[in-house]
């Protein structure tokens, strides 16, 4: 009761989440919550990138926002995780204490604020500010939003010191540079490592006339046959010959495989685990009539849609391939193996953060039993080209050479580099292919390629 003897009015409060839903949201900060929460994904949890920010399926927070909004989070996040271990050694330089082993979400935080303030042409007060403000309405985090404030600010300050004292640090996992150490040597580890923070090159298989479309495109033709697009604004699609089904996107290292095994006219021919497609267009280019095998119908669905822009058709098969058992064995075989994509990291650089040594000796095991029943569909006289984009030898070479060593009636059928020119350094001296992305120097075009392995096989 008030003092005129009536009810006092009763004042409904909204619950906090209510008052924090209705108040406006700081411009940008949709964008780093959702960058936060994938790179938390990825390391933490192990998901492929490309699956959180496929447009239909992905992560929430990222299809909640518009397409400029996604652009930055992809530029934030594919940064963030080229130089993350970079970052890292810039925020822990900067810390008192390290931070509690539970502060993962603290940790993405600052880590994607830092990418921002090093690496990206952000503003750093906005990087900063947003950081702060993710920090304030996480409960786990608000007690530690001073100390983001403190450390993000000192990089945006001290943001030259940090980068020089950081930048002798590799920038890929040092698991992962220590087997490339072991498999090629320090200073190429050093070199490879180094080449994932430059973008990949947009390369183009054409079905002819590579001169000619280098010069309508803008581009050089590759030592493998293909165009080499300069840098250019726009979308794939919109390029001349895109609609007209004459060339497809395909990285130079990846259209090696299927050229090795030369004319195909009137051989059966069989792409296993074919899903894309590229091989398969390139197997049918050589004149093969071919069988495109892949365990997804899914894959294959796409497969079919990308030899149609390019006019060309294959047999298709959805199949377990340790099950497939064809009526007749082929003459040519292609089989480019499921594998830890290590030789991709320019392009896919969640590959390091989502896979460990583990992974790569689980897909060798994978691989040799696919390689060995892929030996039993071929004919006699016939060629099994083996391949994958993995840059670790344990899932190529020592795959090779435990098959060599106990299948009978196999043999290595070593490649000629005079068939090759501009090529010669990727292939070894038992006349197997192994690109490093640190080869194919093109002078006014973006260098270097996806690293690769590729043996040739034939069956007596």
């Amino acid at each position: 009761m008030n003092s005129d003897g009536k009810k006092n009015p009763v004042r409904k409060h909204k619950p906090s989440a209510e008052r924090s839903a209705s108040a406006p949201v700081k411009p940008g900060l949709p964008t780093r919550a959702a960058a936060a929460k994938i790179l938390s994904a990825v390391v933490d949890r192990k998901l492929s990138l490309d699956g959180a920010l496929d447009h239909e399926h992905g992560n929430p927070a990222y299809k909640a926002l518009g397409e400029s909004d996604r652009a930055l989070v992809r530029a934030i996040l594919n940064t963030t995780l080229r130089h993350l271990p970079r970052i890292d050694a810039a925020i822990a330089s900067l810390l008192e204490t390290p931070l509690p082993e539970g502060a993962r979400a603290l940790h993405h935080v600052l880590a994607v604020g830092a990418a921002q303030i090093l690496y990206l042409d952000v503003p750093d007060h906005s990087a900063v500010d947003l950081a702060v403000e993710q920090a304030n309405q996480d409960p786990r985090n608000r007690r530690f939003a001073k100390l983001v404030n403190a450390i993000l600010r000192r990089l945006s300050r001290e943001k030259e010191r940090i980068l020089a004292d950081v930048a002798t640090i590799p920038p890929m996992p040092a698991w992962f540079v220590e087997r490339l150490a072991n498999a090629y040597g320090r200073d190429a580890a050093l070199a490879i490592s180094e080449s994932q923070l430059e973008p990949a090159a947009i390369d183009l298989t054409v079905k002819s006339d590579a001169e000619g479309w280098a010069r309508r495109l803008n581009g050089a033709v590759l030592p493998t046959g293909g165009v080499r697009l300069s840098a250019f604004e726009g979308s794939i699609p919109s390029l001349e010959g895109f609609e007209e089904g004459e060339w497809w996107v395909q990285d130079a290292a990846a259209s090696i495989p299927a050229k090795l095994f030369g004319d195909l006219t009137g051989k059966r021919v069989a792409d296993l685990c074919a899903a894309p497609g590229g091989k398969t267009a390139q197997l049918i280019l050589a004149g093969g009539r071919v069988t495109a095998i892949d365990q997804s119908e899914n894959r294959l669905k796409r497969l079919r849609s990308n030899l149609g822009r390019l006019g060309l058709e294959a047999e298709t098969i959805a199949v377990d391939l340790t099950k497939f058992e064809p009526p007749e064995c082929f003459d040519a075989i292609l089989l480019d193996a499921p594998c830890s994509s290590t030789g991709t990291t320019r392009r896919h650089p969640d590959v390091l953060w989502t896979k460990g040594p583990e992974d790569i000796a689980k897909l060798a095991v994978l691989q040799e039993r696919l390689l060995r029943h892929a030996i039993t569909l071929l004919n006699s006289g016939g060629l099994l080209v083996f391949s994958n984009c993995s840059l670790d030898p344990q899932e190529g070479e020592e795959v090779v050479a435990r098959i060599l060593e106990d299948v009978k009636g196999v043999e290595r059928v070593p490649i000629d580099a005079g068939r090759w020119p501009g090529m010669s350094q990727a292939i070894t001296p038992l006349g197997e292919f192994r690109t490093l992305p640190t080869m194919l120097d093109m002078p006014d075009l973006a260098s270097g390629l996806d690293g690769f392995y590729a043996a040739v096989l034939r069956r007596n």
